[in-house]
């Protein structure tokens, strides 16, 4: 049996003994006996459209994982006490199914998701799981819906693994019930003003997104509901998004529920991406990780894992030195910055005005793989 530990510390893996997972070889599948209606894919509202069926697994400390179960979309029934009600025992991940331009269905780095996935359940003090043997039950939800895949070059299936503890009592403790479950949802843009237009930024340290010794590293509901009271009040700033700041210094972290890049010639003179180091408060997405791949590979400017604060970005932006500044995730893909609100003031980032080069090579790179467009490893073909 595969490690589903793989990917974790030695420390977060040994805080938590490896159950018996389940096997997709035992998985159970129930077909929908009436399908929905296929959307228009020009029309898709974000997570809004689910398809015929999910993926269901069981797990209780008594008798371990149950056999994994595809069957019909259904609305859940949870006790009224579980612990992902009450406490957030909870997480989730995201990632996309893309047709390709020769029709093929290709998933993009789904073993960082997988990876990613069971850091949080670690963390999440849920019961663990073999990465590899729910990858193949995704890949299988996948090909039972695959006529859900739109047929279109810019949408996807966004896929949503969910694991939540289902602990039938009103006590702070590790659970003892817990329901790993995937939907499906065919998408479009994520944000209402479609694919690649920029955004405003409201720059509050009012608020903060996460802190050293939290869950920002980790996928977990309890960080994103916690952050629209601050979305509400950047949208009555006239902002469309959250940067979120740390520390007194005003340490630049992630922008809305995207990392954060910052293309621009540094202090030294030196033509730089940077983007802020993962220190525990910053979630490692995977677009992140492939965009300071690409970089590295391309050699072209230096690339670093640094702090960046507002000082740093109102310095370089009254000396000229800003290119582009842009968000990255796997919703958005890549989403450049236009303006940021600061303390009262406006401070315009001339990505727009620079033909956001570098964004636009990176998005182009990205979604040529994600379609087939161009062969890469990072993805696999589902068949």
């Amino acid at each position: 049996m595969k490690d589903c530990r793989n990917g974790c510390s030695a420390a977060e893996a040994g805080s938590q003994e490896l159950a018996e997972t389940f096997k997709a070889e035992d998985l159970v599948i129930t077909p929908a006996t009436v399908l929905k209606e296929k959307p228009d894919p020009d029309s898709l509202v974000f997570g809004t459209v689910f398809t015929d069926h999910m993926l269901e697994v069981q797990w209780s400390a008594e008798s371990g994982w149950e056999k994994p179960h595809i069957k019909p979309f259904e609305t859940l029934s949870l006790h009224p006490a579980a612990s992902a009600l009450h406490y957030a025992v909870q997480l989730f991940e995201g990632l996309k199914a893309f047709r390709g331009v020769d029709n093929k269905i290709r998933l993009f780095r789904p073993d960082l998701n997988m990876s990613r996935m069971c850091r949080s359940a670690v963390r999440a003090t849920l019961p663990m799981f073999d990465q590899g043997e729910l990858l193949e039950c995704i890949q299988r939800l996948v090909l039972v819906d695959q006529e859900w895949v739109p047929y279109s070059p810019s949408a996807s299936l966004y896929i949503r693994p969910t694991f939540v503890g289902i602990e039938p009592s009103l006590g702070v403790k590790k659970p003892t019930k817990a329901l790993l479950y995937v939907i499906l949802s065919p998408v479009g843009p994520y944000f209402s003003s479609g694919t690649f237009k920029p955004v405003s930024l409201w720059a509050n340290p009012k608020y903060v997104r996460a802190w050293e010794g939290g869950t920002g590293d980790c996928k977990m509901g309890g960080n994103y509901g916690s952050s629209l009271l601050a979305q509400c009040e950047a949208l009555e700033s006239g902002c469309q998004q959250v940067l979120w700041l740390y520390g007194k210094d005003h340490q630049i972290t992630e922008v809305g529920t995207m990392n954060l890049f910052l293309y621009w010639t540094n202090e030294d003179g030196e033509e730089e991406l940077a983007t802020p180091p993962l220190d525990g408060i910053i979630l490692p997405g995977v677009t992140r990780q492939c965009i300071l791949e690409l970089a590295r590979k391309w050699g072209e400017f230096k690339v670093t894992e640094r702090y960046l604060t507002m000082e740093h970005v109102q310095a370089a932006l009254e000396g000229g030195r800003v290119k582009e500044m842009f968000g990255s995730g796997t919703a958005c893909v890549v989403c450049p910055v236009s303006d940021i609100l600061f303390q009262g003031q406006k401070l315009h980032i001339p990505t727009m005005e620079n033909g956001s080069r570098l964004a636009s090579r990176i998005l182009g790179k990205l979604t040529d793989i994600q379609y087939g467009r161009e062969e890469s490893d990072w993805t696999i073909i589902i068949s």
